[in-house]
């Protein structure tokens, strides 16, 4: 029977997740994997099912927030250059899951790819930002997918196209598959021209939202036909603090933790906030961010 103790060349015991998550608070991981191939994840998937410990994927760590008591089981980490390439074929793009996103943005620029560019400034893998369709008012990363390469809890390999990913507003079909590798399929455009629409998003992300802070992105879905962000300034609660957890002056939704914030901090204000723009609105926020 496959054991997790096979792949302890590989795996640290008690991993502190806050080193590996942008709000830089949470405890540790029990079992911390690190696959250097997909034989290698494989098999570590299969032992932990072998085993019953419960297992999940950690992306670019910019849309968790892992509490203060860590995290029981294991905890895959898909940074090795395996799962990290990205190769320009004509209008196709491919990047494997554990890809930084940013990376996939300026390689699809210089190649004079159009669609990705409105993606900038968005933190994470492409793993995550495809669970979770990352995207903003200029536009979503499921609409420039063309196909994923997903592994399953079993160990199956499976294809599954734009439409069989069911992508929805800040969600998608993927659930507990593991994304593997991902082809977008862009247009062709000049390079200049692409350039520019990425400099005007990113000045305005930069003057619009805390930068250099410690956060974990926006952390609430906005409402149908509303902004989370201005119910909650509207609520007055720009600048409330929690410990050292903020509701930030600059934009609302977002969070940001000042050291010695702890993750219970950032929970009592999600909390707080929740509560307040339900009281003053009847509006019920939905959590962005996930919590482990």
């Amino acid at each position: 029977m496959p054991s997790l103790a096979d792949f302890r060349d590989i795996t640290t015991r008690d991993e502190p997740l806050a080193r590996h998550c942008w709000m830089r608070t949470g405890g540790p991981a029990q079992f911390f994997v690190r696959p250097r191939s997909r034989d290698e994840l494989t098999g570590v998937i299969r032992a932990c099912r072998a085993e019953g410990i419960p297992w999940r994927v950690l992306g670019g760590g910019s849309n968790i927030l892992v509490r203060d008591e860590g995290v029981r089981g294991a905890v895959l980490r898909l940074d090795h250059a395996e799962f990290a390439k990205i190769e320009v074929d004509g209008l196709r793009l491919r990047a494997g899951g554990g890809a930084a996103l940013a990376s996939v943005v300026t390689q699809s620029v210089r190649a004079g790819l159009a669609g990705m560019e409105t993606l900038v400034g968005i933190p994470g893998t492409v793993g995550g930002a495809l669970k979770g369709n990352a995207g903003g008012k200029a536009g979503e990363i499921g609409q420039v997918v063309e196909t994923a390469l997903l592994l399953s809890p079993g160990g199956e390999l499976l294809t599954r196209t734009r439409d069989e990913l069911a992508f929805g507003y800040r969600t998608s079909g993927i659930g507990d598959l593991v994304v593997l590798e991902a082809a977008f399929l862009l247009q062709s455009d000049r390079v200049e021209t692409i350039s520019q629409r990425l400099r005007t998003l990113w000045i305005s992300k930069k003057a619009s939202q805390p930068f250099g802070f410690q956060s974990a992105g926006c952390i609430f879905k906005n409402p149908r036909g509303m902004s989370a962000g201005l119910l909650i300034d509207k609520a007055g609660l720009k600048g409330t603090r929690v410990g050292g957890a903020e509701v930030s002056d600059r934009h609302a939704n977002f969070i940001i933790a000042h050291p010695p914030a702890t993750s219970a901090d950032v929970l009592k204000l999600i909390d707080l906030v929740r509560s307040r723009v339900a009281s003053e609105f009847g509006v019920d926020l939905e959590l962005e961010i996930e919590i482990w």
